[in-house]
């Protein structure tokens, strides 16, 4: 490599002056990069290790040969939980609805009405087209079964039940059950509970990680297969519904650990950006968080505030796994460079806080979901803005969607070949089919044609 020029010596000097002052992110200086944008130019997520994977896999197997044995052995070796019953049927989920803080329970209510709406306006209807003879219809057609993983043990998440059971029922699953992992003694928390009688939801197993996974794909003596999994969870269930998916469908996106992208400048109080970035890492290791800005006083005023946060938080230790690793501050030479980037890392969730963050949003290609505003903390998706919270993570937002009423619905065509249609378009059938030497395919018409 040749020597940098002068210009190129100052470039470097002014990051590790900068990189010196930030406490808490790992600083990346894109202000002078000429040209694209790519993925080398910035850090990334390291892939699973083979390790892991083989342990996934391990996990699946045991599954399906050792049913609701395996199953218990598994959670008393990973939870250190001796499971009792393996179901938890409404009845128990509507004692917990009504036994829970009468605020709280209009919290969850809240939620799951707004939810209900944004997937209620979204219903497909069917379609018919007729041309040619032939009418073809589509029908949208539910699946019979879901299963809905949610995130649990040591934390609990109740608005996870919301975020995906709401969108099975709204799309006409009949069935749908919920895993989530135990609590230490077995059990699992009231809030959790009484989400799933708001929701819906018509059984709940205590069941978490990969094993809770293989047992929605293949069953066991208690746990009745179903058609689709869904649901956020950690790298192990990640990889989980990965494994089973030529066996079950699996929700459109990778919904692995939390991400957040803030694009913000000094139009934006600095502890704004800087909580934002910890509410998504405080759901624990491999998240990812990062600041974008144009401003170098803004994002050492953010890196502070967020120091002073990180402190005095009580998922100290959760935000502190992922901001060691996955936690940057990117400066940029613009907004327009700032959206770039966005694009490249594809977040789960993408927060446009400065003051044109509107006008930018249509430049979003690949996010999980984009809020915009000073106010637009990714908290309102979490709980109650509406659409899914189950969303992209790992760059999967390039081509993948957040949960949506498509994971749950199924495309069926019929297609009406009326008295006419041999004689007005029969001809095409025989000349592709003459063409690829197919000739029953073409006699198929000929036959009819001449009787």
């Amino acid at each position: 490599m040749g020597e940098l020029s002068e210009s190129g010596k100052k470039v470097v000097l002014e990051s590790q002056e900068l990189m010196q002052q930030v406490r808490t992110l790992h600083l990346v200086d894109l202000r002078h990069h000429e040209g694209p944008l790519r993925t080398s130019d910035i850090p990334r997520p390291q892939a699973p290790a083979h390790e892991t994977l083989e342990r996934v896999r391990a996990i699946i197997d045991e599954v399906r040969v050792g049913g609701d044995r395996a199953l218990r052995s598994l959670t008393l070796r990973f939870d250190g939980v001796e499971l009792g019953a393996l179901t938890i049927d409404r009845p128990m989920m509507e004692e917990a609805y009504h036994t829970l803080e009468p605020r709280l329970a209009q919290a969850l209510t809240v939620a799951h009405r707004r939810i209900q709406q944004v997937y209620e306006a979204e219903l497909p209807t069917s379609a018919r087209v007729a041309s040619d003879g032939i009418t073809v219809v589509r029908h949208n057609i539910a699946v019979a079964s879901a299963g809905c993983y949610v995130p649990g043990g040591a934390a609990r998440y109740p608005s996870t039940v919301l975020h995906t059971a709401t969108v099975a029922k709204v799309a006409g699953v009949e069935r749908v059950v919920v895993a989530t992992p135990p609590q230490s003694d077995g059990s699992v928390d009231q809030a959790t509970l009484a989400a799933c009688f708001v929701a819906g939801v018509d059984a709940l197993y205590p069941i978490g990680g990969a094993q809770a996974i293989a047992a929605l794909a293949y069953g066991t003596e208690t746990v009745v297969p179903v058609d689709t999994i869904v649901g956020p969870g950690n790298l192990y269930v990640a990889l989980a519904k990965a494994q089973v998916a030529l066996d079950t469908g699996i929700g459109s996106s990778f919904a692995g650990p939390s991400e957040v992208l803030v694009v913000a400048d000094a139009t934006v109080d600095p502890r704004y950006a800087a909580v934002d970035l910890a509410v998504q890492a405080e759901h624990g290791p491999h998240g990812l968080a990062w600041l974008v800005t144009w401003d170098e006083d803004y994002l050492l005023e953010v890196d502070a505030a967020l120091h002073e946060y990180v402190a005095s938080s009580s998922r100290l230790e959760a935000i502190r796994s992922t901001l060691i690793d996955n936690g940057f501050a990117a400066l940029v030479s613009s907004r327009e460079q700032a959206i770039e980037l966005a694009n490249l890392i594809a977040p789960e969730h993408l927060e446009l806080l400065h003051r044109d963050g509107e006008q930018d949003s249509a430049y979003v290609r690949n996010a999980g979901v984009v809020f915009v505003g000073a106010d637009a903390t990714a908290a309102f998706g979490d709980y109650v803005a509406g659409p899914s919270h189950v969303l992209p993570t790992y760059g999967t937002a390039r081509f993948a969607s957040g949960l949506g009423l498509e994971d749950f619905l199924r495309r069926q065509h019929t297609v009406i070949i009326g008295p006419t249609a041999i004689d007005e378009i029969g001809w095409a059938v025989e000349e592709i089919a003459n063409v690829e030497g197919l000739t029953a395919h073409g006699e198929s018409i000929a036959i009819r044609r001449r009787s």
